[in-house]
């Protein structure tokens, strides 16, 4: 089963290279581990993938149960042509139910059920016979003794009568069963029926053989007696004349856990067919499927809070969290590897992991964990950077030998420009949502060394933060555009409490407001955001 491994929301390129970093170890520990993503990635994220020609990890919306998760039932599909009764023996054989008809690319036709057969025995037309030739043969074990005609499709008639009685009442949609009456089966040939079934593993005479061949009429010996072969003769249809094939309730294998159930509350059937998005079959879904499905599994990277996570982790099975933020609000059924370090960067913690495992970092990926540390840590000037993410760069450049202040620049460059880019694109780069003290903060922080672009969208930022604060019920909503060069951030708000950020950062703050040395979200920002919201309670 694949492991999917995976960062917060609005990845950076911390979250993103750890992930790839990270997948790429439990691989090599024999693990099915896909690197993912969960929105598009920034520009200086795609320097990184491209400088180290690194592929785009999967992009993946939410990680709920779907119907591909579930261990349904696979049962062999049967064509159209299969006769009733071999679909019917099939069900007994193997103790299915339902039988999903299949063509030839085994795309869903319709479905049988035993219920569909035993309504077809009860209410269905019994005097008509819809099948091929050879179909007809192997259903009933009979031997072809002419074989004129491939395709049967005519009324059915048992003669026990004289054959001048029932002369004028056979033609060419008429099907005979009959014992060795040589008078009803001359009568029957010259009346150019389609099928002559002959009961009691009987011959005919050479010359009754060659005039049904002359005819055109094909004649079937088989081995049940008249009465038997008139009974279970209907049962030889092909099993389309009974099938059900409008208004079947299938699900396809992408569809959620949560859509099938609204949808079996309200029907009746067991067995509901699954197919792909071409409509290819899969197998067989119930209600029991239901009661334990396989949850998909996941490592979170760079977070550990529901809220910054993939839409539907309740639903999957967290199997281990590596992270250098605060501890979020998870929580899991059972133990879990939970490595939180109070680091710069979670490539810091990853690339530990390779030394501890005794795996060999390939170029591209030491490369891959260079660029996370440096991006959040802004190159060590961050007070969130520890000697540990100096010395881990400093271990894997020796294999990469990186001008590692030209790199950092060029890479700054590249992913600090706004150029094309939308204002909700600029703002939501890198948001978080976060509850502090009761209260429900957003706060988003851009890196730029382009900042007239921002100063010229400052109203539309305005009228976008005030648009998120309405919409999501934010207590503060709050932008931070980190100079990189000068180290410190110009600050833009939205606030239920007028003098909050004043009181938080013990100056007066108005729009745009540059505070020196203010770099870290997490150590810098969200602790005196906490201290000034108790102080207002």
């Amino acid at each position: 089963m694949s492991i999917y491994v995976f960062g917060h929301q609005h990845p950076d390129t911390d979250s993103i290279t750890s992930a790839v970093a990270l997948a790429y170890l439990k691989k090599q520990q024999g693990m099915d581990a896909i690197p993912c993503r969960l929105d598009t990635i920034g520009r200086e994220t795609q320097f990184v993938l491209d400088y180290f020609n690194l592929q785009t990890p999967q992009l993946i919306d939410n990680v709920k149960v779907q119907v591909k998760d579930i261990r349904y039932d696979f049962t062999q599909g049967i064509t159209p042509e299969c006769s009733i009764l071999t679909a019917y023996q099939t069900m007994v054989q193997n103790h299915f139910e339902t039988l999903a008809v299949l063509d030839n690319e085994e795309n869903l036709l319709g479905i049988v059920s035993m219920k569909d057969i035993a309504m077809g025995l009860i209410k269905g037309d019994f005097y008509h016979l819809k099948t091929s030739l050879r179909n007809l043969a192997a259903t009933l074990g009979g031997t072809l003794l002419t074989e004129q005609r491939k395709q049967i499709d005519g009324k059915i008639s048992v003669i026990a009568f004289y054959y001048k009685t029932i002369r004028g009442t056979l033609g060419p949609d008429s099907i005979i069963i009959v014992g060795d009456r040589y008078d009803i089966i001359e009568h029957a040939i010259e009346s150019g029926v389609q099928l002559i079934i002959l009961t009691g593993a009987n011959t005919l005479p050479r010359e009754l053989l060659s005039k049904a061949n002359s005819n055109g009429i094909s004649i079937l010996s088989v081995p049940q007696n008249t009465f038997h072969a008139a009974k279970i003769i209907d049962q030889c249809n092909y099993v389309s004349t009974i099938m059900r094939s409008g208004n079947i309730i299938k699900f396809i294998d992408t569809q959620y856990l949560e859509e099938l159930k609204d949808e079996l509350a309200n029907s009746h059937f067991r067995n509901y067919p699954v197919v792909d998005l071409n409509n290819r079959f899969l197998g067989f879904i119930n209600r029991k499927h239901l009661m334990n499905p396989e949850r998909k599994q996941v490592i979170l990277v760079d977070h550990n809070e529901s809220g910054q996570s993939a839409d539907g982790l309740e639903e999957a099975q967290i199997l281990e969290v590596v992270d250098h933020h605060k501890i979020g609000d998870l929580s899991t059924s059972m133990p879990i590897s939970f490595r939180n370090k109070p680091v710069g960067s979670t490539c810091t913690i990853v690339a530990e992991m390779y030394q501890e495992a005794g795996v060999e970092i390939p170029d591209n990926i030491a490369g891959a964990l260079i660029s996370g540390i440096i991006s959040d840590t802004l190159y060590f000037k961050s007070p969130t950077t520890t000697d540990q993410d100096q010395k881990t760069v400093e271990k894997l450049n020796g294999q990469l030998n990186l001008n590692l202040e030209e790199y950092a620049m060029e890479m700054f460059r590249a992913g600090t420009s706004l150029e094309g880019q939308s204002t909700e694109d600029v703002f939501y780069k890198d948001f978080k949502s976060f509850y502090l003290e009761g209260e429900k903060v957003g706060i988003s922080q851009v890196f730029t060394l382009d900042l007239d672009e921002i100063s010229n969208r400052k109203n539309q930022l305005q009228d976008l933060m005030k648009t998120i604060k309405h919409e999501g019920s934010y207590y503060l909503v709050l932008l931070l555009v980190t100079d990189i060069l000068k180290e410190g951030s110009y600050v833009y708000y939205v606030s239920r409490t007028r003098h909050l950020l004043t009181t938080a950062f013990s100056t007066t703050v108005e729009q745009g407001t540059f505070i020196p040395h203010v770099i870290s979200r997490k150590k810098q920002v969200i602790p005196k955001i906490v201290e000034a919201i108790l102080s207002s309670q």
